[in-house]
């Protein structure tokens, strides 16, 4: 559910007002990237995801049948954690399985099993045994992958995607260092394991899958920010 302000246990100081924005953010809950949605106190330059700034008390996975998921605030106990569909660090809020161990980002947690906008449709899997467009690697952390089995990306690649052209923007608030650093979905995409496409069909069908795949890892999958993602293919391309 959507509410236009909240009051929130993390920032209780200010309330926070939902926006949309068209540039990166890193979230003040579970410390990472995003795009799109978010919940903003201006005043603070303080940002939630929405599944950040809502947080269900419990989830459940259909990756994970015995898992009971519980979200907390921080990390619990003192050895370092990390999400085990992204495989990248857990420094905030996080969903945790107290009996397996297991921990999932809010985000990660909310992936759509299904990503369809009527061209292409993507599966999301805990793996998959084929290559990723990105590493060239199998294995590693959740997958998407096309209907037509062409196309898989790992999350865990797609996040480190962003984050490396990201790295410069992320922690200033000048808008404009953003442009500069739109993801390096070229040479992504054109280059993998060493040879360059024979199709270039083929290789659009793929930044369209990857535009989509950005989508849902930053925490909003929407038409809005599936238009935002496709700039910077065209961009970059």
């Amino acid at each position: 559910m959507k509410y236009t302000e909240i009051s929130h246990f993390s920032h209780p100081q200010h309330k926070l007002k939902f926006e949309n924005s068209e540039f990166p953010f890193k979230c003040d809950g579970c410390k990472e990237v995003g795009i799109g949605s978010r919940y903003k106190c201006t005043m603070c330059d303080f940002d939630l995801h929405m599944h950040c700034a809502i947080p269900a008390p419990k989830i459940f996975h259909s990756f994970y049948t015995k898992c009971s998921f519980q979200f907390f605030s921080r990390p619990p106990g003192d050895k370092p954690r990390f999400c085990n569909a992204c495989e990248r660090d857990v420094t905030g809020f996080v969903y945790h399985c107290k009996d397996c161990g297991f921990d999932l980002h809010p985000c990660c947690a909310k992936l759509p099993i299904v990503l369809n906008d009527g061209e292409i449709k993507l599966y999301l899997y805990r793996k998959v045994s084929a290559s990723c467009l990105k590493c060239g690697r199998k294995g590693r952390s959740w997958t998407y992958r096309s209907s037509c089995k062409k196309y898989n990306l790992h999350v865990a690649c797609v996040k480190d995607m962003l984050m490396e052209n990201w790295q410069g923007y992320i922690g200033e608030k000048s808008a404009r260092k953003f442009h500069t650093r739109i993801p390096s979905l070229k040479n992504t995409l054109l280059i993998h394991n060493g040879r360059k496409s024979k199709s270039k069909i083929g290789w659009e069908m793929a930044g369209l899958a990857l535009q989509f795949v950005i989508s849902a890892v930053l925490g909003d999958p929407t038409t809005l920010i599936a238009g935002v993602i496709g700039s910077m293919i065209s961009k970059a391309w």
